[in-house]
């Protein structure tokens, strides 16, 4: 019962973290576009001066959000009460995957495919490549690397957590 309020808790504090930035400037993930539609914004000579600060930002702030994320979900786990491992692994992978089928499904597939307020201005006419899910689940099998890469890198903390606890009991 814990790990599905923590899915929902988890669900809902990645929506907050998406879609606000998105809805009020769609430039603010451009980077997380489709590739089509990335490359058109890039060749708009209105938009040239802020892409090389967007794409930036985004690659700094993903490398934030992974080591933050690895710490979170440490923490996640040990409070839950997974003190292995295996516990941890399992308890931190359930997690990441529910929220990366989550963001698949009902942020990628369902919000963005099917939202004007995503559209960039000069892009309008890419209806395909906007309601094209491919990009999305490319996205979502990537996502689930980064998740493993998370849970065991988490996983790890609670072993030398575990380790320190011992040593200092």
């Amino acid at each position: 019962m814990v790990l599905i309020i923590e899915c929902i808790i988890l669900c809902g504090l990645f929506t907050l973290m998406v879609l606000p930035p998105l809805y009020k400037n769609p430039l603010n993930c451009i980077m997380s576009y489709p590739t089509a539609i990335r490359q058109r914004v890039e060749s708009l000579p209105q938009y040239q001066p802020a892409i090389r600060k967007y794409r930036t930002k985004h690659i700094a702030t993903k490398m934030l959000f992974i080591s933050l994320c690895i710490i979170f979900m440490a923490i996640i786990a040990w409070f839950s009460g997974s003190r292995t491992f295996i516990e941890a692994f399992a308890h931190i992978f359930i997690l990441f995957f529910v929220v990366n089928i989550y963001d698949l499904l009902i942020l990628d597939i369902w919000l963005f495919c099917h939202n004007k307020r995503v559209i960039i201005p000069g892009t309008e006419d890419m209806v395909r490549e906007y309601k094209n899910p491919i990009h999305h689940i490319r996205g979502a099998i990537i996502g689930t690397l980064i998740g493993l890469i998370i849970a065991l890198a988490s996983s790890g903390i609670i072993v030398l957590v575990n380790i320190l606890v011992q040593l200092y009991t």
